[in-house]
């Protein structure tokens, strides 16, 4: 993440010097008094931030059931993908954060020691549609484009509910197009899935004709070249809410 660093402003004061003569100067004519208008203040700068993404410093990351409470988990970092491991925050506690889980069940959250991770914060998210089948990217609370997307069928659906973007990934096999997003969310009728446990993810396509369609196994497909633009642009732990 880039931080940036506040411009330096160089105020420069000019003082006129008015010589008088030899000769009185005339009396000043009275003018009526002209009231100081209000002081002018700029406007407020609009945060685009919409949350913070903590990504592991170390090989493992522990998760607790509360602040100092019992374990619940481990999760090895890089994950399973080889992408880094990271954690949507969902909120802090001194020294302590409680994060998005990348598990079943959906919508799971737990602890995580601050020590254990860096905290970045985001300003993309992402809002899925599967009655209009579309995704739409915000930046902050404007909306910046929205694309046609194909969902998951009847008998697959894609799963509701607040997630976020895992890892990203460049499929070697066929049908996943360029690029393919993992997201912290499973499939609520598939355990396994292509030799995987049914991850849901946000990928291209070679079958054009599937956008805007009700098609796929669960996942999110996009068109190659609006995969590959967000591909450019949104970092992991990005939220996603699908509904």
């Amino acid at each position: 993440m880039n931080v940036k660093m506040p411009a330096l402003l160089a105020a420069v004061v000019l003082v006129a010097a008015v010589m008088t003569g030899c000769t009185p100067a005339p009396e000043p004519t009275p003018t009526a008094a002209v009231p100081s208008a209000e002081p002018t203040h700029a406007p407020e700068p609009v945060s685009t931030t919409v949350g913070e993404v903590a990504t592991a410093i170390n090989a493992e990351v522990a998760v607790y059931d509360a602040v100092d409470g019992a374990q619940l988990t481990t999760f090895a970092n890089p994950n399973a993908s080889g992408a880094p491991l990271v954690f949507l925050v969902e909120a802090t506690e001194g020294a302590w954060l409680q994060v998005k889980l990348p598990m079943r069940p959906n919508g799971s959250v737990g602890w995580v020691r601050a020590s254990d991770v860096t905290v970045a914060s985001l300003e993309y998210r992402l809002e899925v549609s599967t009655a209009d089948r579309t995704v739409t990217l915000l930046k902050g609370a404007e909306v910046v484009q929205t694309f046609a997307a194909a969902i998951g069928t009847g008998d697959t659906p894609t799963p509701l509910g607040d997630f976020y973007l895992t890892e990203l990934l460049a499929p070697t096999n066929q049908g996943y197009g360029p690029f393919a997003y993992g997201i912290s969310a499973f499939s609520d009728v598939l355990n396994s899935f292509g030799g995987g446990p049914g991850q849901i993810g946000m990928h291209g396509t070679d079958d054009a004709d599937s956008i805007g369609q009700a098609a796929s196994h669960g996942c999110i497909r996009l068109s190659n070249d609006d995969i590959t633009m967000l591909a450019g642009i949104l970092p992991l732990g990005t939220p996603i809410t699908i509904a």
